[in-house]
């Protein structure tokens, strides 16, 4: 049988590579671990840590096409991160200028939830712990 330890990390690719590395590490408030320009691809790779948890890959590529993400698109949903106090983070989107949608309650675990974008409209959810 497969032994899975855990996910290792999330690739995001980006199409505003400053616009997008301020959202993570300013508004969500990732830390870099490290920073790489690859000349040969024109393409930054920057590895973007949680709580001291490497768990972002954040990638630009030269005019990477678009992919489709809403609505209900097939392939990866939405990309969920738990919070402590759903209403002092979505506080903090609306200081960052960060639309969210209203806040929700899991019908099953009775927990209030929003769905937010990054600047590429990747779908992302505050979830309350």
């Amino acid at each position: 049988m497969l032994n899975l330890r855990a996910i290792h990390h999330v690739a995001i690719i980006c199409s505003d590579y400053d616009a997008s590395r301020a959202f993570y590490t300013n508004v969500l408030g990732f830390t870099v671990v490290a920073e790489h320009f690859r000349a040969e691809r024109q393409s930054y790779k920057l590895d973007l840590a949680l709580n001291g948890q490497y768990c972002i890959e954040l990638f630009s590529f030269p005019d990477p096409p678009a992919r489709v993400s809403r609505p209900e698109a097939r392939g990866l949903r939405h990309l969920a991160f738990e919070v402590d106090d759903l209403d002092a983070a979505t506080e903090w989107l609306r200081q960052n200028s960060v639309t969210f949608e209203p806040i929700r309650v899991d019908e099953y675990t009775g927990k209030r939830f929003t769905f937010f974008s990054d600047p590429d409209h990747l779908p992302l959810e505050f979830y309350e712990r």
